[in-house]
Order: C-alpha cells, then structure tokens, then sequence
C-alpha cells in the first residue's frame, strides 16, 4: 500500500537498468571493431579471389553503421506499431544473432578459415544485422527511459544510458584486451596507393583466430538483454497512446505513486488526444534542433577516435596502444559519470558548451603537435581531454535531449528522422577517418593527414557549441507535455 501511495524507486531503477543494457549493447557492438579490425583487415588481405584495399577496410569496419541507419529510421515505425518492449526485443535477437554471425561468418555456405569475396558480403551483412539493432536500442532504450522517469529524475536516468554505452565501450576494450593477450596484432605493410599487405612476422592466430573471438563475445550480453527486457512492462505513454489507459496507470502507479499517477496520466492523456498529427505539426524548428543535435554529436569526430583508438595511439609512438586505449576507456567512463551526476543541476545546455569548447582544444592540441616537434604525451594527453570533453557533454546529453525535446504525438517519428541522421553521420566520419587521416602532403608526409583531420574535428566543435547557445532550449526540469506546450507556442508566434 505504501509503495502504491508514493511509488517505488526500487522499481523504477530495476527497469531502467535493463533498458541501459540495451545501450552496454549499443557501445558493446560499436567499439568490437576497434580491437579487431587489424586482424580482420589482414585476414581478408589474404584472400585469393581480389584484392582488400584501404577503402574496403574502412567500409568494412563502418558496415555496421549501415544498419544502425537502417535501424534508427524503422525507429519510429516499430515503436510506434509494436511498441517500445517488442522492438527492444527484437534488437536484442539481431544483436545475438550478429555476434555468432560475425564471429563464424562461414556458417553453413563458406570454408572455415578461406577468405573471399563472398565471405567479406556475408561478415559485413551480420555487421549490418547487429547494426540495425544497434540503431533499434539506440532511439528505443532512450525514448524508453525517458517515458518511464519522473520529470526531476528524467536526465540523469537517461544520462545513464549513455554510461551504459561508455561501459560497453569500456568492457569491449577490456575483453579485446584479454583476448588478445599475448599475441600480438599483424603488421600491416603499404604495398601502394591505398594497397597493403601482411608481413610474415605477424601473429598467425590474431589473424585467423582472434577476431572472431571479439566479435563473438558480445553473445553472451545480447541473449542476457533480450531475456531480461521479457519482464519490463511496456512504456505507459505508448500504453496512454494506444488506449490502455489503465494498464499506463498501473505502471505510473508502480513508479510514482498512485496520486502522482492519476495527474500524469491526464497530462499525456492531453497531448496525445490527436494521434495522427505529422512529423511537422509543431513546425520545422524543433525537427532541424533534434536533426542538428545528432549530427554535431557525430561530425565532431568523436566515434573516429573510438573506433580506431589502437591504430591512432600506435602511431603516436608511446608505449601499448591496446593499453592506452583501456586506460582511455576509463577516462571516457569516469567523465561520463559527472554528465550522470550533474545533468539534472547544471542543465543541458552548459554541458553541452562547456564540452564542446574542451574538445576543440584537445583537437587542436593533436593538431598542433603534428605541427611541431613535442613529446608524445602531448598528443596522448589531447586525445584524452578531446574524449572526456565529449563524454560529460555531447555523448550522454545529446541522447537526453533527443529523448525528451519533442512532443508526445509525434515523439517516435521524431526520434528516428533525429537519430537516423545521427547514423548517417556517424557512418561518414567513421568511413573517411582512415583515409583523411593517411593523406600525405609534401615534406609533412603523413602528419598532413593527421593534423588535418584533428583541426577540422575542432573547427566543428566550436560551430557544435555556437549552435546550442543560440537554438537549443533548456529542457531542465521539464515535463514531456512541458515540450509540448513549448513547441506549440514557439509554432503559433
């Protein structure tokens, strides 16, 4: 009675926990790459039957982002029609099904262990399958968590998601840094414009062996993910939206208290009484904010940075870059934490600025010592504060704007177009990283590449944190039918 009467914390944190496994996941089968794609790379460089160039690694390792936009635009489509639970289901089995697919990707058609042509489309359409799960969780186990939370507790549950994602990140790092253990990963020498080839001092079983263990690992997490999110209910807004009035209420009552409960469920009862309003109902603002938060996320570098951590800290020439990108991985997780702990006191909007500032001058610093002589710390130390400068800001508050920015009728649509574009974005920094990063220019050679790629990430950033000052409102202590009447008024001016 007495958790009916005020609701229970207990609850609600137990199911926003298997929500944020839906984000480990996402973090999980995003960074896999980062440890493994050398092996990879030599692998196919094997391969008899055509020739693995430069451009068809760096598609290869983005192939997953081509179902993760595949995944963000039937978003809205399957939260909306299936609901929010189902198609975090069904994320969970694609990420299952990725993770075995893309650790034996000969499975029943090809010879174990012979690369081809035909082995390299089936490998990357597993990685396109885990995408598309990835961009699934990655509009649902916000948009979730937000619909579930009270309004005074909405960022930083949210917030935990992107921890969620970091941790992933994290853990992926750690395992591939076991897996690996004491074999080492191939040496990869240039043969020609773009063309390479694996010299015969490398490591054998990293190259036939190793990978697959990487990718195969992240089993283990989806089939846990997709049992538990079995025994969360379904979000009550959705539930209010499609009409299940008491089945919401029992919900809301469970997480805020029966009183509580009624009042907001006349709340989203109000904004959602027109069911069928369109994507532009609230008119093109508040789509272009929600569009342009996920594409600053992303064309400020940032997923470059963590899907080839290894590769970039090897060439900085200071010590294990397999270790150095562990320890970065702490440094991205313990800054993740003060966006958790300050997001619901400080605001949005701060964070958001305040990070973008610091990546541009991490980014510079990188820049810069492609420039001039310095010690290799120095570059090491700006990629760092580049990573945790993103980390308290753009990765976990972009998500909590996303989440909680657009009005209840038109939130899934919403959701997915914004997300969609996240992808998309994501999918062109992460393919033209290698190349922009490996341009050699006269007597700077190849520390042309290097420091131009950093300047263009700062220059973004400083436009990131131009763009939130003037356009991006304040969502701190807002109710999501609070965002409703905002863009209504905003709409009607």
């Amino acid at each position: 009675m007495k958790n009916q009467e005020k609701g229970s914390k207990l609850y609600l944190f137990s199911i926003v926990l298997v929500a944020v496994l839906g984000g480990l996941l996402f973090g999980y089968d995003t960074a896999v790459i980062s440890g493994a794609e050398k092996g990879l790379q030599a692998f196919f460089l094997n391969a008899a039957d055509f020739v693995y160039t430069d451009g068809m690694h760096g598609v290869t390792c983005s192939s997953a982002l081509i179902g993760c936009i595949i995944g963000s635009a039937i978003s809205g489509f399957f939260a909306t029609r299936f609901g929010r639970k189902r198609s975090l289901f069904l994320a969970g089995v694609m990420f299952f099904l990725s993770a075995l697919g893309s650790y034996y990707p000969e499975f029943l058609f090809f010879e174990y262990g012979k690369p081809g042509v035909s082995l390299l489309w089936a490998f990357n359409a597993y990685r396109v399958l885990g995408g598309i799960g990835v961009g699934l969780a990655s509009a649902i186990c916000p948009m979730y968590i937000a619909e579930v939370a009270p309004s005074n507790m909405r960022g930083t549950l949210v917030s935990w998601n992107q921890f969620a994602i970091i941790f992933g990140q994290l853990v992926v790092y750690f395992v591939n840094f076991l897996i690996l253990g004491e074999h080492t990963n191939p040496v990869i020498e240039k043969i020609g414009e773009g063309l390479y080839a694996v010299s015969a001092s490398s490591d054998p079983w990293t190259i036939a062996t190793g990978w697959r263990y990487m990718f195969g690992s992240e089993a283990f997490v989806a089939g846990l993910f997709t049992i538990l999110v079995c025994f969360v209910p379904e979000s009550p807004r959705y539930l209010a939206i499609v009409g299940k009035d008491s089945q919401a209420l029992k919900v809301l009552s469970r997480i805020n208290g029966s009183k509580v409960a009624q009042t907001i469920l006349a709340e989203i009862r109000s904004t959602v009484e027109v069911r069928s309003e369109r994507l532009f109902s609230f008119g093109m603002m508040v789509i272009f904010v929600g569009v342009m938060l996920s594409v600053f996320q992303q064309a400020v570098g940032i997923n470059a940075v963590l899907y080839y951590a290894p590769r970039i800290f090897e060439s900085m020439n200071m010590g294990d870059p397999m270790m150095q990108t562990v320890i970065m991985g702490i440094v991205n997780i313990s800054f993740t934490l003060v966006a958790v702990f300050t997001v619901d006191r400080l605001g949005r909007k701060p964070l958001l600025i305040w990070g973008s500032i610091g990546m541009a001058v991490g980014a510079a610093g990188v820049a810069l010592s492609n420039l001039v002589a310095v010690p290799p710390v120095v570059p090491v130390v700006s990629i760092m504060v580049y990573s945790a400068c993103f980390m308290f800001s753009w990765g976990p508050i972009c998500w909590v704007l996303i989440a909680e920015i657009f009005p209840n009728s038109i939130r899934g649509a919403a959701v997915a177009v914004a997300v969609a574009f996240q992808w998309i974005f994501n999918f062109i920094v992460s393919s033209t990283f290698v190349p922009m990063y490996n341009i050699e220019l006269g007597a700077m050679g190849v520390r042309f590449g290097h420091m131009f790629v950093y300047a263009l990430y700062g220059v973004i950033c400083v436009l990131a944190a131009v763009f939130v000052y003037k356009l991006v409102p304040e969502t701190k202590g807002k109710t999501l039918e609070d965002m409703t009447a905002f863009w209504s008024k905003r709409r009607n001016k």
